[in-house]
């Protein structure tokens, strides 16, 4: 196998441009140093091996040549729990970098919610993070052109609240019967089990709502510098109530004080070939040497009224709230300033769940929220057992849990004791509580997704004439390698966003098929 210098060379000066950087700045170095740090603060070995059933393993069980090793119960022990120590993988946002922190309320809000978290101004509510790319494997790189997961758990005192949102204000369907197809389409082949531009570009274009999204994923915001410098959004309206029963409905934005930063397609290549957990480790390294990184929260508020009124479904997840119409209004701020202890028990046993909502917070009315309230239980049951719950990280901690579950796979935790397990019941078990001007969640209708003005909004005024080149660009280098037919599909759906987009992706293909033979390649 041959390497080209000059790409070597390149690599080199890179990798040293980075070592010298961080020698000048005398940085530490929390992530790469961390086992040291623990040997550091150790006065010696923490105490005596012993098996999981707690048997102290003497030194001459920890060699096992010519001996019977089915009686030497530490080789048992190790050998039988290594082939069990992955759970399934999560279908989606399997590679992640998490935090633990707090939510600091900043601005009044009360007169539109009732949630005890937003009570009063200065208060503050224990939460924890968790941000993701959406398609790559645990495995994957941090700066791959993808959305990003933003996931938000607050441990209030009326239970969790979880906000399961993104990068971008808006979302790729509308219909949650589309989320299988999307996953898929992005997954590997069945067959040859690669990534697959045909099967990507089929359903941006069969389903071209997405696209608005996309023109996001292959624009600059494509991949952020890390997770300090990434925003985030709740996608979702919300409906909220106040404690006189009133609706109000709101968006949720999470700004980094930080600055957004994004990292071009070169940029974010030479890195991924370098340090493929990038974000990760910046988000760890920055919170050990206490550099806390911030958000700003801030909220889009619409009263029943402007929901009637509305030139839009303001429930349509594939589209944004136009702030011109529905300005921002500051709430608060959360800060990270803990990293875990141990990433498998707090970050990949985190389980967020739109459902789990607190009293003042009624969730999304739209079908893409009610899906995800299945989804996500139902893949919190499938890799970590039916009591999630009770794993310390996803308890909530500013309550008591009073639940009529029993059973199951560990963890039970006191398995609610001697409580009776059935309601209802005449023997003291808990019982419901009455809540004053209880709030339903309204219905609402919806038609099939049409968002190509906003597109079109996004391309011409939300993009500088550079943005809009290095979109083509990421977008050609995505769809190049699709099959003609799903090029011209794009085509036509990109023209309809606007005349020029379609008119340089068009020209951008024409000029691949004349000096590249991509369909040969297929």
């Amino acid at each position: 196998m041959q390497f080209k210098v000059k790409e070597m060379f390149q690599v080199s000066v890179l990798l040293f441009g980075m070592a010298v950087a961080a020698s000048a700045r005398n940085e530490p170095a929390p992530a790469a140093n961390q086992i040291v740090a623990f040997k550091q603060k150790s006065s010696g070995p923490v105490g005596f091996m012993t098996t999981s059933a707690g048997a102290p393993i003497e030194v001459t069980d920890t060699s096992t040549l010519n001996k019977n090793l089915i009686f030497n119960e530490f080789f048992m022990d190790s050998l039988t729990h290594l082939v069990r120590e992955r759970i399934p993988e999560r279908l989606v946002h399997a590679k992640a970098g998490g935090a633990f922190g707090y939510f600091e309320v900043t601005h009044d809000i009360t007169h539109i919610c009732k949630a005890k978290m937003f009570s009063k101004i200065g208060k503050k509510t224990p939460m924890a993070a968790r941000f993701s790319p959406v398609v790559v494997e645990r495995g994957g790189t941090d700066t791959s052109r993808d959305a990003r997961g933003f996931a938000l758990k607050f441990y209030t005192e009326d239970g969790n609240f979880d906000i399961v949102g993104f990068n971008t204000p808006m979302y790729v369907y509308k219909d949650p019967i589309l989320f299988p197809t999307f996953v898929r389409a992005q997954k590997r082949n069945p067959a040859t089990n690669l990534i697959d531009g045909n099967m990507l570009w089929d359903f941006l274009t069969l389903r071209p709502e997405s696209l608005h999204m996309f023109l996001i994923v292959f624009g600059d915001r494509g991949i952020p510098d890390g997770y300090r410098h990434m925003p985030g959004f709740g996608i979702h309206t919300f409906e909220v109530s106040n404690e006189a029963g009133d609706k109000h409905f709101i968006r949720f934005h999470f700004i980094p004080d930080a600055g957004i930063k994004n990292l071009r397609s070169a940029e974010a290549a030479k890195i991924s070939g370098i340090d493929p957990d990038y974000a990760t480790r910046d988000l760890y390294n920055a919170i050990a040497s206490g550099k806390f990184p911030s958000w700003t929260v801030k909220i889009q508020i619409l009263t029943l009224d402007d929901v009637k009124n509305a030139r839009i479904d303001v429930f349509d997840v594939t589209k944004v709230l136009p702030q011109d119409e529905y300005p921002l209004h500051p709430l608060g701020r959360f800060v990270l300033n803990k990293n875990p202890i141990n990433y498998f028990a707090e970050i990949e046993q985190l389980a967020f769940n739109p459902a789990n909502l607190v009293t003042g917070i009624q969730g999304g009315p739209d079908k893409v929220f009610e899906a995800r309230r299945l989804a996500y239980r139902d893949a919190q049951y499938y890799r970590l057992g039916a009591n999630f719950n009770n794993i310390p990280v996803n308890c909530p901690i500013q309550t008591k849990v009073f639940a009529y579950n029993r059973d199951g796979v560990a963890p039970v935790k006191d398995n609610q004791r001697d409580i009776p397990n059935y309601y209802p019941n005449t023997f003291n078990g808990p019982v419901p509580y009455k809540e004053e001007k209880h709030a339903e969640l309204i219905q609402i209708y919806q038609d099939e997704a049409n968002n190509f003005e906003q597109a079109r909004e996004l391309y011409i005024n939300e993009m500088t004439k550079d943005e809009r080149s290095r979109l083509v660009e990421n977008v050609l280098y995505s769809l190049g390698g699709a099959i003609q037919s799903l090029q011209d599909r794009a085509v036509k759906f990109f023209t309809l966003i606007h005349s020029d987009l379609g008119s340089r992706i068009e020209q951008g293909l024409q000029v691949n098929r004349t000096g590249f033979n991509w369909d040969h390649d297929i």
